[in-house]
């Protein structure tokens, strides 16, 4: 009996303990798509990404360009060639047609390997940030604001984390004196 009154006195005061440990906890929550979007370096790898697609764009014009001059001549010439000489010059159009045809989706394929390549080390120092300014602010729990449908009351760090980055966020444009805004 006694044994049993100690585990119920035991189990009580973990309860007691666990939850004045989980009301210390602080929750922290930020939108990790937004503070990148306003990271200077984000703004230059989507130039460099625009650059980097504009240079596949011209790449698949000049093979549509070449296609279309060799269909052009062998439009042309075919009355003139030989029937293996056109075989041959016809299974070179459908090759460089095939190529054409598959140049957008390696297009599309180079792109997003690009974007990968340049959004990870962004990432990794918006992350980095994040949990220096969540460990400095004392926050338990940091979430990502657009992942989380019910969850406790929290704080939004982004104003903290670009503070942190030196991301100076502009003030909103306030009415000309005397204008009265709009209700």
């Amino acid at each position: 009996m006694k044994n049993l009154i100690a585990a119920v006195v035991f189990v009580v005061s973990m309860f007691g303990a666990t939850n004045t440990a989980f009301s210390q906890n602080k929750i922290g929550y930020i939108s990790t798509e937004e503070l990148i979007g306003t990271m200077p370096e984000a703004e230059k790898a989507n130039a460099q990404l625009q650059d980097y697609q504009s240079s596949l764009q011209q790449q698949g014009q000049e093979y549509y360009r070449e296609l279309n001059e060799k269909d052009s001549i062998f439009q042309q010439d075919s009355s003139k060639l030989s029937p293996a000489a056109k075989e041959l010059r016809r299974n070179d159009l459908i090759a460089l047609y095939q190529k054409v045809q598959g140049w957008n989706q390696t297009m599309q394929q180079k792109v997003q390997e690009k974007s990968q390549e340049l959004i990870v080390p962004i990432r990794a120092k918006a992350f980095d940030v994040i949990k220096t300014v969540a460990k400095e602010a004392g926050y338990s729990y940091v979430l990502e604001a657009g992942s989380v449908l019910v969850g406790p009351p929290g704080d939004d760090i982004l104003p903290l984390v670009k503070k942190k980055m030196g991301i100076v966020t502009p003030a909103p444009k306030q009415a000309p004196a005397g204008v009265k805004p709009k209700q």
